[in-house]
């Protein structure tokens, strides 16, 4: 009876799991066509990358529902995407009825009313519960769960006030319609009560940040990757959100496309597929990102001088300045990637680093070690401290013999 109970959990997990994929794609679908028409991908050339974003939440969270589907996090990723999509499909189709034509459309107030809402509960999702129920879908211990009620309280709370408030924004931020339900003083972000909303929602935000550290440093094995993936998407777009305003053009989309990564990262972790590759991921990309900083500052660095000095003040470089500080930039690329790739294994990698001076240690002694049996040892010794086997032996082939021609010697 529990593997025919197993079972039909499975199958009903697996038909929410597709109804909320229909939806979505259905919204993806009707939002984009309305987005055209309106022409916000024109005016916010990041649309199409939190497209993007909220489409890897939604798939990564029906792949975890189906694969996982005790796992809270599969749920909280599809509703993340669910509510994405659908809250822009809403305020593309309130600009579409309030702009665009002349008269309101059917349902244009109250898809006004859901886009102005919506962005509440999808950022207690993303941020709050995620944070606090990675990657086991269950907290770190019950001793958390007053900071988890407080954190659902509080998105409840933040989002029904939105919900109340008299006046509904559109997506372009320069038009808004009077709320039909709302409060006359009555907003989430204004005033005391702002203050208040955000002092709380810090003070939450601070907390769940504290258990992923606290689970970070008691998580041993799998666990521990998990976090690692999970970590790196983090920092990565933690990254981009700081730098992206910085970049020219397509900053935004970059972001967008980062944030991507996020719920990407995750699925790899909780799915378990190519989980231990997470640390030489890491590891490139601390080598990788420390050699372009180092070349690209030697290049910019190189150019300004020489421009200095053979353009003035004001003036550009002359070509075969650009062109030596391109080359010189490049002669530099292998040797301080070797010195890079040194530092970061001997600072993060601290056993790869251990290993590899063993090698090179016992490279130097081989070749003046003639003892068959101390060098037997040794060999023995290097493989057991580099590679950490449970169990490690060494066959020894026996000399052959060969006979010379025309002489009685063998050897």
């Amino acid at each position: 009876m529990d593997d025919i109970a197993v079972g039909r959990t499975g199958r009903a997990v697996a038909w929410v799991a597709w109804f909320m994929l229909t939806i979505f794609a259905v919204g993806w679908v009707v939002m984009v066509a309305l987005a055209v028409v309106n022409g916000s991908f024109e005016r916010d050339p990041g649309i199409g990358a939190v497209l993007v974003a909220f489409t890897a939440f939604m798939v990564v969270g029906v792949l975890v529902m189906a694969r996982r589907p005790a796992n809270a996090i599969g749920w909280i990723f599809s509703a993340i995407g669910l509510l994405g999509a659908t809250g822009l499909m809403a305020g593309e189709y309130a600009q579409y009825a309030y702009v665009i034509q002349s008269e309101p459309l059917p349902g244009a107030i109250v898809a006004a009313w859901y886009w102005d809402w919506v962005s509440y509960p999808w950022f207690g999702l993303t941020v709050l519960f995620t944070l606090l129920l990675f990657p086991t879908g269950r907290l770190l211990s019950r001793r958390w769960r007053p900071v988890a009620w407080m954190a659902g309280i509080l998105m409840a709370v933040v989002t029904v006030l939105a919900a109340l408030r008299p006046t509904l924004t559109l997506p372009d931020e320069q038009h808004a319609v009077p709320n039909p339900i709302g409060i006359a003083g009555l907003d989430p972000d204004q005033g005391t009560l702002g203050a208040l909303n955000t002092g709380l929602l810090i003070l939450t935000t601070l907390a769940a940040f504290l258990s992923l550290i606290l689970r970070f440093r008691r998580a041993q094995g799998e666990e521990r990757q998990q976090l690692k993936w999970f970590v790196y998407a983090g920092a990565l777009v933690i990254i981009f959100l700081v730098i992206g305003p910085l970049l020219p053009g397509e900053g935004a989309l970059g972001t967008g496309l980062v944030i991507a990564l996020f719920p990407v990262a995750a699925g790899i972790a909780i799915l378990r597929y190519r989980l231990y590759e997470i640390d030489r991921l890491i590891n490139r990309t601390l080598v990788y990102g420390a050699v372009t900083v180092l070349l690209g500052a030697v290049y910019a660095g190189s150019v300004l001088v020489l421009g200095q000095v053979f353009g003035g003040v004001a003036g550009n470089p002359p070509s075969w300045a650009v062109a030596g500080a391109t080359l010189a930039a490049a002669a530099l690329f292998q040797p301080a990637r070797r010195r890079i790739q040194e530092l970061v294994d001997q600072r993060f990698n601290r056993r790869r680093y251990d290993a590899a001076r063993t090698v090179e240690a016992f490279s130097v002694r081989l070749r003046d070690q003639v003892d068959l049996d101390t060098l037997s040892a040794e060999l023995l010794a290097v493989v057991h401290q580099t590679v950490q086997p449970a169990k490690a032996s060494l066959w020894l082939r026996p000399p052959t013999q060969v006979t010379l021609r025309g002489e009685g010697h063998t050897s």
